[in-house]
């Protein structure tokens, strides 16, 4: 069995094995939760937990903040997976379980992915502990998770990614978040591949390209759900400022302390948007 057949099989036997924990649940929408926002797993209800290391092929996380967990139940009434950790590809150079993790969701009926990540600031008026949705992408990660052959099962050899963030669900969320009071700037999120943070001089050029926040993760996670047909839209928690344009030591202690104190707006918008998406 060559790669991509076990991968297949992997899917496979994770989508069977979810599909048995699901209980004849039928969730359309799937969430995976950024670092230091796992608090939110916590509030889905008759939560069925499953963890990665018991689903073929699902990544194996080493992060702090990360919990590793696919956690089945209702938020707010709504059927949801929600998925409480991601492999980053600081970690890796493997792409085959984060894709076997997302596509899993679209063979179990998953529709629409929801992403969320720390992040940092590239403009002075999106402050910490505030949120930021995704409306574009700049990939700057060195790396496409679909390089490689492709197994036209799952998607197409090529396809456009103009919309990779659904603009309608976008347009939900942002009337959501006005109708929850809770502050959500918009803007593009640009990848890098870390795990070291970017220095002042990347950060002015990312500056330059366009981009409002920075880290190291989702945009892989939103070619493989865009390449299988999900729709995808995301949020940003914002952790910090870009180097050098505060004084702040960066950490990713400093990461998780900053989520926590967005959490609580994130978690506000998430259960309200759950009943959009």
């Amino acid at each position: 069995m060559n790669e991509v057949q076990l991968h297949a099989e992997n899917v496979r036997q994770a989508a069977a094995k979810i599909t048995a924990a699901l209980g004849g649940l039928k969730p359309k929408l799937a969430i995976i939760l950024g670092s230091g926002l796992g608090g939110l797993a916590a509030k889905v209800e008759g939560a069925v937990k499953l963890v990665y290391a018991d689903l073929p092929g699902f990544p194996v996380l080493t992060v702090a903040g990360h919990a590793g967990q696919l956690i089945i139940g209702k938020l707010n009434g709504v059927p949801v997976i929600v998925l409480n950790g991601r492999k980053h590809f600081y970690e890796t150079s493997d792409a085959y379980p984060l894709k076997t993790m997302i596509r899993s969701m679209k063979a179990v009926g998953v529709e629409t992915l929801f992403l969320s990540n720390a992040a940092g600031s590239l403009r002075p008026h999106i402050k910490v502990s505030e949120l930021m949705l995704i409306t574009d992408h700049i990939n700057f990660l060195g790396l496409n998770p679909l390089v490689g052959p492709n197994d036209e099962a799952f998607g197409p050899r090529f396809f456009p990614v103009a919309d990779a963030w659904d603009p309608a669900l976008g347009a939900k969320i942002k009337e959501v978040a006005q109708q929850q009071g809770v502050t959500l700037h918009e803007g593009v999120y640009v990848a890098f591949r870390g795990p070291s943070f970017e220095t002042p001089a990347e950060i002015r050029m990312v500056q330059g390209w366009g981009g409002d926040a920075v880290g190291m993760s989702s945009v892989p996670d939103c070619l493989i759900a865009r390449h299988c047909g999900m729709k995808v839209a995301g949020v940003s928690c914002i952790t910090n400022m870009g180097a050098g344009l505060s004084d702040e030591k960066l950490s990713h202690a400093h990461t998780l302390e900053n989520a926590a104190k967005g959490a609580g707006a994130f978690e506000k918008l998430v259960l309200a948007a759950v009943k959009v998406l």
